[in-house]
């Protein structure tokens, strides 16, 4: 909190004589941190990326143990990311060698063998590198306090990544267990990127109260160099996979040492590996990485990258943080960034020295990205940081946690509550929602408690709660985690196309896994259908149990996998900026020429946006009638948005037919005349943007809603009603679905207010509703909306009425037939050749 004064003690010997060789020196920030662990605090460095924090952060256990005399585990490591542990694993071994010290560092994540898992329980390394699931495990079993009764720190790295999440809660569960465990325990945090410093610092200061916790900050080095492409091709209307920059970005590749080039899906990182091998005439060795590639092949690439052996890797938010490779020159953000912090984050990739200015580019995917992509570089150009708060736990993750306590021993309510508030997001948690979770774990609660499944804990004759057999402990570990992806299938590669004919499972199956796909994808497939995986093409060849079989193929036009995660949401900061430059015509002048001219014949065709007001266009087109509505508040407001206004247009008699939504503008057609019905007063846009659609609604619209089964379904998971794994055997994705809505019909109808539909519909209105931001922009636009009727579609409504019942086209054709659509369209707004 305060000031530090001067160091309290110098460095050992042997650590000093190290920088010396190295001919560098600790800055200043470092001994802060170590001056901060001797003071006996907790601490929370904010350091820029290239800054040294990593290092920072193991000073003090390098200090300490550098007597060689520490038996046990003495540091723990949490990293949001595997590939980050075992990078930071590799660059703390380097120095630990060469300093000679007796120092053992080690891993823990999901790849790591169960032998040697066991192995480290027994004889805990002394620096343990882990991930919030791995520690949750160690703390479940038995002999926790023995494993954890010697450890004197905790790190935690890329904290802004941490705490944002469900991970983040069960974290703050597991530091809450670990701070009773090890009563001398002190935590450093680092981050790069966090917009509310004193928040974070109050995170990690409430599992040991009355430890003082410092909040330390380094001096920013050299700001970065940011531009967007420029490029002599036509700029696609919308889409996202950037077709056209591809030989662009195969000539920036060309003029770098090594280039990261980001995108925000796993689908997008195949179109662009894709793309970007057509146009490799010089074969330069480019790889891709992303989540749902094996571990073999994530490592391998990792490794190639740190070894200097590649040009440039195609990568997801897998190598989003914290992997310190000082050969990459360039990031490259193909898709507009969606929020400030990360594009921060994600520059911080290249270069990795703090002195030197890192270099980035931003590639937009279409024209209304060409406006977030600008507002990026304003945003990065002031350092701003969007990064998001933590918010208050959920009660699935809070269930999850008490079985696993019941796992390690049994235990009382009144404690356990006690030291569950230690936890920041559970610090105002009611007892009564308490002991409605321990309700929950122990018997399903009362609709479900007739069934025998259900019951996992007993309460013994000391009032205590234990597990109520040992396959209830052994059920917790194989299903523990918040992370719920869609329900995967292995994607095993085998020979030859050998399949019996009618039966869809291959004759000789074998061959190697090149990862893991979600299991709908291969229902919309038939066999021998072709499609990108890996950065390569592979036919269709059956499925069998959790196992999809392809093998290699040629095709023009195969299909790109749409992987149901990696989605991010477009930021408030970065949509307010939007909305500003839309509103800015004087600023035009730094758009391309092709974007500037489009909002001019907006201009004159109909009216722009402007930032604090809602514009609504209505025409009609064909045999129907269109409301355009440019928010900018991102995807999901938008689709909420559509859903309200669909409900309230129908009672209108406005006969709306459907909507669609984008990150920027949503869509709605019918048969009503809607400009009509706006100008005779038989609708009144306050009226249907009037924030009581919050309410009722939202309450009719979410009770026949699949949203809330599938919603259900996840907290389902996550609280352990519902298992994913059993010994030797893994549910199908429909088998869970089939159980997670039985559950929730049987709960809907005999216990509407059970502790898990209160966690869903808590987790359908943060997430995937967005509804605070909706009512947010509800409340900003009140009595400030702008209607331009209009007899035909404006331009800048082009993008959006392009996705409206646009068929699926894969391949080369689908940037042409979405260029000709437009065309179309374009001649409509103006009655001439399209710009």
């Amino acid at each position: 909190m305060g000031k530090l004064g001067p160091p309290v003690t110098t460095l050992p010997r042997v650590i000093t004589d190290w920088f010396a060789r190295k001919g560098w020196a600790p800055r200043q920030h470092q001994l802060d941190v170590l001056e901060s662990w001797q003071a006996g605090a907790s601490a929370l460095l904010i350091a820029p990326t290239g800054a040294g924090k990593t290092l920072a952060g193991f000073l003090p256990t390098l200090v300490d143990l550098a007597d060689g005399k520490f038996e046990g585990l003495h540091t723990l490591y949490i990293s949001p990311l595997k590939a980050l542990a075992v990078d930071v694993q590799r660059n703390l071994n380097a120095p630990i060698f060469e300093m000679g010290l007796k120092i053992s560092a080690e891993t823990r994540t999901g790849d790591t063998p169960a032998s040697k898992r066991a192995r480290q329980r027994a004889k805990p390394p002394h620096i343990l590198l882990t991930t919030p699931e791995q520690l949750a495990l160690l703390i479940s079993h038995p002999h926790a306090e023995l494993f954890f009764g010697s450890l004197k720190r905790i790190v935690l790295d890329e904290l802004h990544a941490l705490v944002t999440s469900k991970r983040g809660e069960l974290l703050s569960l597991a530091l809450a267990r670990i701070a009773k465990l090890a009563p001398g325990l002190q935590i450093t945090a680092l981050s790069a990127t966090v917009a509310r410093p004193d928040l974070m610092r109050d995170w990690i200061a409430q599992p040991v109260p009355g430890r003082e916790t410092h909040l330390l900050t380094s001096s920013g080095g050299a700001p970065p160099v940011l531009e967007i492409l420029e490029t002599q091709q036509r700029l696609p209307w919308a889409g996202h996979s950037a077709n056209y920059a591809h030989q662009d970005l195969y000539e920036v590749i060309k003029q770098h040492k090594t280039t990261l080039l980001f995108v925000n899906t796993r689908s997008q990182a195949e179109m662009l590996f894709q793309g970007l091998w057509a146009v490799n005439d010089d074969m330069l060795p480019i790889a891709l990485h992303h989540g749902s590639l094996s571990v073999e092949q994530r490592r391998k690439v990792e490794n190639a990258m740190v070894s200097g052996q590649l040009k440039a890797v195609v990568c997801t938010s897998t190598l989003d943080l914290g992997i310190d490779w000082g050969d990459v020159d360039l990031v490259v953000q193909v898709g507009a960034p969606k929020g400030s912090s990360r594009m921060l984050q994600r520059i911080g990739r290249a270069n990795h020295r703090l002195d030197e200015p890192s270099k980035a580019m931003l590639v937009p995917s279409n024209r209304f990205e060409v406006l977030e992509c600008e507002a990026a570089l304003e945003a990065v150009a002031e350092n701003h940081q969007d990064s998001e708060d933590p918010v208050n736990g959920g009660y699935d993750v809070l269930a999850q946690h008490v079985l696993g306590m019941a796992c390690a021993a049994p235990f009382a309510a009144d404690d356990l509550y006690d030291e569950v508030r230690l936890a920041w997001p559970y610090r105002d948690l009611p007892r009564k929602q308490f002991d409605r979770v321990v309700e929950l774990v122990a018997t399903g609660g009362y609709a479900l408690q007739a069934y025998e499944r259900y019951a996992r804990l007993k309460l013994t004759e000391k009032g205590l709660w234990r597990v109520a057999n040992p396959q209830v402990a052994q059920q917790y570990r194989l299903n523990i985690g918040t992370i719920i992806e869609e329900p995967m299938v292995r994607v095993r590669l085998i020979r030859t196309r050998g399949l019996k004919k009618g039966v869809q499972s291959p004759v000789g199956a074998g061959g190697r896994v090149l990862g893991e796909m979600e299991e709908y994808f291969f229902g919309t497939l038939l066999v021998g259908d072709t499609f990108i995986f890996g950065g390569e093409i592979v036919a269709f060849e059956g499925l069998k149990d959790n196992e999809a079989y392809v093998s290699r193929a040629q095709s023009a036009n195969p299909k790109i996998p749409s992987y149901m995660g990696g989605r991010f949401p477009l930021s408030t900061y970065l949509a307010d900026r939007v909305r500003l430059i839309l509103d800015s015509p004087d600023d035009w002048g730094k758009l391309p020429d092709q974007v500037s001219d489009w909002l001019r014949l907006q201009r004159d065709v109909s009216v722009l946006p402007k930032r604090d007001s809602l514009l609504v266009e209505t025409f009609p087109r064909g045999t129907l009638n269109y409301m355009v509505c440019y928010p900018f508040e991102g995807r999901l407001a938008h689709q909420t948005l559509g859903m309200l206004l669909t409900r309230r247009l129908e009672r209108s008699r406005a006969r709306p037919l459907g909507f669609v939504a984008s990150e920027y503008t949503l869509a709605i057609w019918g048969l009503g005349d809607l400009s009509g019905l706006i100008r005779t007063a038989r609708l009144s846009l306050d009226e249907l943007f009037s924030e009581d659609m919050l309410g009722d609604d939202l309450e009719d619209w979410l009770d026949e809603s699949a949203l809330m089964k599938r919603t259900f379904r996840n907290c389902a998971i996550i609280s352990g009603l519902i298992e994913r794994r059993h010994p030797g055997k893994e549910k199908t994705g429909r088998q869970i679905t089939m159980s997670s809505d039985l559950i929730y019909d049987v709960l809907y109808q005999h216990e509407p207010d059970h502790i898990l539909i209160q966690a869903t519909r808590r987790d359908a209105a943060r997430g995937l509703l967005d509804i605070e931001r909706l009512g947010d922009m509800l409340r900003r636009i009140r009595s400030h909306i702008v209607h331009k009727p209009l007899q035909r579609v404006s331009p800048l409504a082009v993008p959006i009425l392009l996705d409206i019942g646009r068929e699926p086209i894969f391949g080369e054709g689908r940037e042409s037939a979405m260029s000709d659509a437009a065309d179309e369209l374009m001649r409509e707004a103006l009655g001439s050749d399209p710009i």
